[in-house]
Order: structure tokens, then sequence, then C-alpha cells
């Protein structure tokens, strides 16, 4: 009986480290070290890891009442905010990268829309950093400004009303980020 109970106790620990792992292997907990040169690359790079920052922390605890929750008939829930954010994020990925990637995202858990928009923008982040001429994202159909007064833009429009949302579901934000750092206050 012993050996059960200590197996079952080992077991849930594993389960528990495991969960915590994961939450730890997704960007933007922080923002990444700052570039040591500023280029058309790096800034449009930092840009998107402040927008990862704040998605992050917008939808980091979110709850199914939260995720549920819109003030009126003609609004849009926390969910359908982070499914278009997600949209945004492959926008903008698809946009800089020849990873052309859509699947069903309407299927997805909220944390895989989550993580999968994280990565979106980790992915985004690490190409425009490396990147010395910015002009490789004009497409014949717009310029890379567009990527950067459309989707970048759009995308912290919306993380921000996560947070609104959030805030009248009664789970509001964390206190302790600071956007202007990129980290949590101690």
């Amino acid at each position: 009986m012993k050996k059960i109970i200590t197996l079952f106790l080992i077991f849930i620990a594993a389960t528990m480290n495991s969960q915590d792992n994961t939450k730890e292997e997704l960007p933007y907990y922080e923002i990444p070290e700052q570039a040591e040169t500023y280029t058309a690359g790096t800034v449009a790079s930092r840009m998107v890891d402040g927008l990862g920052f704040r998605y992050y922390w917008a939808t980091e605890g979110l709850r199914a009442e939260d995720l549920a929750y819109k003030p009126g008939e003609t609004s849009r829930t926390s969910s359908e905010t982070i499914d278009h954010i997600l949209g945004l994020s492959d926008f903008i990925l698809n946009s800089i990268s020849n990873e052309k990637r859509k699947e069903e995202e309407k299927a997805l858990s909220f944390d895989e829309k989550r993580k999968l928009t994280l990565m979106n923008f980790k992915k985004a982040s690490d190409i425009l950093r490396h990147t010395k001429d910015i002009t490789q994202f004009d497409s014949s159909k717009f310029p890379f400004w567009n990527i950067i007064n459309g989707p970048i833009a759009d995308a912290l429009w919306h993380c921000g009303q996560v947070v609104m949302l959030r805030r009248a579901s009664g789970n509001p934000f964390n206190s302790k980020v600071s956007v202007f750092a990129g980290k949590l206050r101690e």
C-alpha cells in the first residue's frame, strides 16, 4: 500500500512539474534582451516583442467565464478577440516568412491558441531581428509599413481589449506587470 501511495505521489508531483514547465516554455513571460544595434529589423522585432509580452500577460490566467464574457450583444467575447489576435499573428508571420500556416483554429483549445499566437510572435520577431533589409518583406500588394500600422497595431489594440474585458469580468490584469520594463516588478 505504501508503494502505491508513493507512486501516486510521484505521479502527481511529475504532472504538476510538467504543467509548470509548459508555462515556462512559452515565450514572452519577459521581453527578450534588447538588440545591440538599432536597425529597421531590430526595431520591428522589438515592436513584436512588446506585443508578445502584452499578449502573454493579457491572456495569463484567463478563466472560462473571462473567455465567455462580453459587455453587450454586439460586442466580441474575450475568446472571439483572442481568435482575432491569433489570425493577426498568422498574417504577420505569413507576411515575412515562407511558412504559410493556416489550420482550423476554432477547433483549438484556449491554451493551444494562446501558445500558437505567442509562438507566431516569437518566430516573427526572430525573423525581423536578423533582417538587414526590411524592404524584402514588401509585397506586390503592400509595403511592410502596412504590417506595422495594420496587424501589429491592431493586435496591440485588441490586447488592450482583452485586458479591459478581463477587468470587467472580475479577473484584473496582474498589477506587477511593467510594460515599460518588459518584466514583472518585484
